[in-house]
């Protein structure tokens, strides 16, 4: 009996042991000593051990990083306004530096997974530029990034001039002024690199003046005491007939209270608001029959303590019984480019406020004048009403005689 108990107990270990066998292969056991994966019943079992398979997805083959900088190595004429690329097909950068040969190094950023590097279309021309940096391949080594190009010579640069200074406190009415030291023939192109960014809302529109000259001011009067920065982002940008740009600059101002000067010619009167409310009711004397003070919105060009005011600056000759030359106009402030001024004017007291006798300017009291002057910034705005004489475009700071839809129609990008 017990060797019969025995035989039975070894053929149930070898159906067993068969059995095991049997469900290896249909499981689809890997056969060399690894885990199986579980079957449904299994996993579903409660209390049931749940050891996950080895995966069947193969594995990314380690690389080391592979490298492509747009322009080419070598490159040159390369047009300053094309961004430069730095590409790697495997791992990331760690560090791209581009500089150009005086070492001012150029802005750029990575995409989200470090895989490319782009400049900002920024470059000089007739510069030669130098890329350096490294990327980790998905193996972990490390390849160094070096490459060097030339950007093309331009015939001729642009530069720009602005009006205000930086660091100006100005008036409400002053509109940005670019000067370009060469005439600009894609004014879209230009444009797109100008920014204009205020510390409060404000709806403002550049207008070109010609092909030299663009400006920019808000529908209405700036708010007083607004922060303003102007981005001149112009380095390499092409404006035509190979005029490339070769700087860029930034210029930051403040706009100082609201000061605004209301002058009615017929009724020989001058009222000054500050901040909103009337500080100063003034009587003055006003352009005489032959030289009438023309009406319109006039800005605040300069100032000067002192001013040599000679008629032959509008074409009157010595010996002509309207020619004058005075050395010591004192208060003088100017609003027109043809030579308008508001100043002090002791020789004509006995018709201010009564009648108009000077030459086109604006004359009152010294003690009004010194006042007036010390309230004043330039860009505020005069406006001349009560004459049939109207301001000419261009004749000083005319951006205000223009129509908010007519002014916006002067951008390129309108």
């Amino acid at each position: 009996m017990r060797k019969h108990g025995l035989a039975v107990a070894g053929i149930c270990v070898l159906l067993l042991a068969g059995t095991a066998c049997s469900d290896t292969e249909a499981g689809g056991g890997n056969g060399g000593g690894g885990q199986s994966t579980p079957s449904t019943s299994q996993s579903n079992s409660p209390g049931a051990s749940s050891t996950p398979g080895t995966s069947t997805t193969p594995s990314e083959t380690p690389a080391s990083a592979s490298i492509a900088v747009v322009p080419a190595k070598g490159a040159s004429s390369v047009q300053p306004d094309k961004p430069v690329t730095v590409t790697t097909t495997a791992g990331k950068l760690t560090a791209v530096t581009l500089k150009d040969d005086d070492g001012d190094k150029v802005t750029g950023s990575f995409n989200a997974d470090k895989t490319q590097w782009t400049s900002s279309p920024q470059l000089k021309p007739g510069a030669s530029y130098t890329v350096t940096g490294s990327a980790e391949g998905t193996d972990g080594g490390t390849v160094p990034i070096s490459s060097t190009f030339k950007t093309l010579k331009a015939s001729k640069s642009l530069k720009a001039s602005v009006v205000p200074l930086n660091g100006e406190t100005v008036g409400v009415a002053l509109p940005i002024q670019i000067f370009w030291n060469n005439p600009v023939k894609d004014r879209a192109a230009v444009e797109k690199r100008l920014s204009v960014k205020t510390s409060v809302p404000v709806d403002g529109s550049w207008h070109w003046v010609n092909s030299k000259q663009v400006n920019y001011r808000p529908k209405n009067y700036w708010p007083a005491g607004t922060k303003v920065t102007v981005d001149i982002g112009t380095l390499g940008v092409n404006a035509g007939n190979n005029t490339w740009g070769t700087a860029s600059r930034t210029i930051a101002f403040t706009i100082g209270k609201s000061v605004v000067t209301n002058i009615n010619v017929k009724k020989h009167t001058m009222t000054v608001t500050i901040n909103g409310k009337l500080a100063r009711t003034i009587p003055i004397t006003a352009g005489k029959d032959g030289f009438t003070t023309r009406s319109g919105v006039k800005v605040i060009m300069e100032k000067y303590t002192v001013k040599r005011m000679d008629a032959a600056t509008v074409g009157l000759k010595p010996g002509d019984p309207e020619y004058y030359n005075i050395p010591d106009v004192k208060w003088a402030q100017r609003v027109t480019s043809s030579g308008e001024f508001i100043h002090g004017a002791p020789w004509s007291a006995g018709s201010q406020g009564s009648s108009n006798v000077s030459h086109g300017c604006v004359g009152m009291s010294l003690k009004d004048a010194q006042w007036y002057f010390n309230q004043t910034l330039r860009g505020d705005p005069v406006i001349v009403t009560g004459t049939n004489r109207h301001m000419e475009p261009g004749n000083g700071w005319t951006d205000w005689n223009t129509t908010w839809a007519a002014y916006k129609a002067g951008s390129a990008l309108s």
